[in-house]
């Protein structure tokens, strides 16, 4: 373990040590260590790569709002993804694994993106996802083709296809209203309904 962890204090039980592993590394932590905690402990300090350059990230927050270091749990065939490292309890034998990287977190072949900075501007990836307007590209289906590979480095996990097997207390497969947006519609229409 490295000296980032105290010796003493916190709700981490230092007598019960646990195994687990990050992007195929093993790793021990404690009791009541995240993943976020045992790695940090462990002196990994990169989580993930950022959005549009792949520069690398690590840990920002304590909580739910992370918003660099979203992991993907694996047990068995069942994958979930996009799980903040700050949220996830470590156990014996847990599996997680990094996302929005290629080969691997450390060397990401998305760090290229870098080099093409100067020409990525905002508008051409935040919220409206528009193609050019003017120019030989515009409407084309070679637009078409480059946002499947745009969409692809958004840095968001692989969901998986494999039945979730685990035991809910009860599961809602159908509902009276159900209202979309908190906007001033999506607001009315619960207030209407309610």
């Amino acid at each position: 373990m490295s000296p980032r962890r105290a010796d003493t204090g916190g709700r981490i039980d230092r007598l019960r040590t646990i195994r687990f592993t990050f992007d195929g590394a093993p790793y021990t932590g404690h009791v009541g260590d995240t993943l976020a905690s045992a790695l940090l402990a462990n002196g990994v300090t990169l989580f993930g790569r950022s959005f549009k350059y792949h520069r690398p990230r690590g840990l920002l927050a304590a909580g739910v709002e992370e918003p660099n270091a979203l992991v993907t749990v694996l047990r068995g065939d069942v994958r979930e993804p996009n799980i903040p490292a700050t949220m996830v309890e470590i156990y014996d034998g847990l599996v997680a694994v990094s996302q929005n990287r290629s080969p691997s977190l450390a060397w990401d072949i998305g760090a290229l993106n870098q080099l093409g900075g100067k020409i990525l501007s905002a508008g051409f990836y935040y919220k409206t996802f528009m193609g050019p307007a003017i120019g030989p590209m515009k409407g084309t289906r070679f637009w078409m083709f480059c946002e499947h590979f745009i969409r692809r480095a958004a840095g968001l996990g692989k969901a998986g296809t494999a039945p979730d097997p685990a035991r809910y207390e009860r599961m809602n497969a159908f509902c009276d209203v159900l209202v979309v947006g908190s906007g001033p519609a999506g607001l009315m229409a619960a207030k209407a309904a309610a």
